[in-house]
């Protein structure tokens, strides 16, 4: 009964994957921590459109906006990500408070 369960919960987890992923539009707007810098280092994306950043190094990272713009990540492990949505047009700064030489740039639009 116990396998029974756990292979339902597994099926509903990747139920879950799989909607999330049927249910994206429009583009992808990644931004892929790598080599302590973030990739793209500028991105500009439309008003409400979301923006995931992915941990690809060993060492931890986080995402923090020079002006409070946004809510700060927490401490990003490897292959951990971390999404916000653009809010009002404007640019955004951000940095690694681990590593502050680590920045980047948003540029939203209407």
């Amino acid at each position: 009964m116990c396998a029974v369960s756990f292979l339902n919960l597994s099926v509903f987890a990747l139920g879950g994957e799989m909607k999330d992923v049927d249910g994206a539009t429009g583009k992808q707007n990644r931004i892929e921590i790598k080599d302590f810098a973030f990739n793209p280092k500028t991105i500009t994306v439309k008003a409400g459109e979301k923006i995931t950043w992915i941990n690809r190094d060993e060492e931890p990272h986080t995402v923090v906006s020079v002006e409070k713009q946004f809510k700060k990540s927490t401490a990003l492990d490897t292959d951990q990500e971390f999404t916000i949505t653009a809010g009002t047009p404007g640019t955004y700064t951000y940095y690694c408070s681990v590593h502050p030489k680590m920045t980047g740039t948003i540029v939203v639009e209407k």
